[in-house]
């Protein structure tokens, strides 16, 4: 039997939303099923979280017509639960806290990631749950923005944006699934515009740590993106 001290400690479980279709990839399969190297994008994402040892499961939200997913030897693995995805990236990732809800409590933690985010090193991810700790929201990881920003209307720019206070977002993003939950479910009920966990929360006055990651924790959005993250793991293995 655990003593109540470690039946207190809170657990870590993983979300990946992977319903998907990568339409900008102009591919044959969800962007998520294309070779990388040795092995698919997805393979490379899960495979790099099932490492950190903190993580009790991982949720993935597939769609209902998804026929790649049982070809991968990662469908059978224990430790990968599949649900059924949503319309929506915000619903796909519903879906998996609803079910998770059923084993975890709502003081546990969940770290959702980009399933074509497969370039993320354990690293950052106990970076960011160090960093994290017992904060009362949760955190994200992100860098700042770099690049002169434009503001433009019909193709004419019309001023220049103070850049230094602005952070490109990224994954994972660490939430208790409590809170997530509840504001995921309120924010869809009422329709506000979701573009990722933290803006969930941050629609009900809730304010999450910024975690500052890597450049190199790209999200494959188009072709040329492949040859780029591939690039990178490389270097990755030889930096170490």
């Amino acid at each position: 039997m655990n003593s109540p001290e470690l039946s207190n400690t809170p657990a870590y479980w993983v979300i990946v939303p992977a319903a998907g279709v990568g339409s900008r990839m102009g591919a044959g399969c969800p962007k998520q099923y294309l070779p990388l190297l040795d092995k698919t994008v997805l393979e490379h994402t899960l495979e790099r979280l099932l490492a950190i040892a903190q993580v009790k499961k991982v949720f993935i939200s597939l769609s209902a017509a998804d026929d790649f997913w049982n070809q991968l030897p990662c469908g059978q693995d224990a430790n990968i639960i599949r649900v059924a995805g949503g319309s929506e990236r915000a619903n796909s990732v519903l879906n998996a806290l609803q079910a998770l809800s059923l084993q975890a409590r709502d003081s546990d933690w969940v770290l959702v990631h980009d399933a074509a985010r497969p370039c993320i090193r354990a690293q950052e991810i106990m970076k960011l749950i160090d960093r994290v700790g017992d904060h009362p929201v949760g955190g994200i990881l992100g860098v700042p923005v770099s690049d002169t920003l434009k503001q433009v209307s019909s193709h004419v720019i019309e001023k220049t944006i103070d850049r230094a206070p602005l952070w490109q977002a990224q994954t994972p993003q660490l939430f208790r699934i409590g809170l997530l939950r509840d504001c995921l479910q309120r924010a869809l009920a009422e329709g506000k515009m979701i573009t990722d966990e933290a803006s969930a929360v941050e629609a009900y006055d809730y304010h999450p740590l910024m975690v500052q990651g890597r450049s190199d924790n790209i999200k494959i959005t188009r072709q040329e993106d492949l040859a780029i993250a591939a690039m990178l793991m490389q270097q990755q293995v030889n930096i170490g």
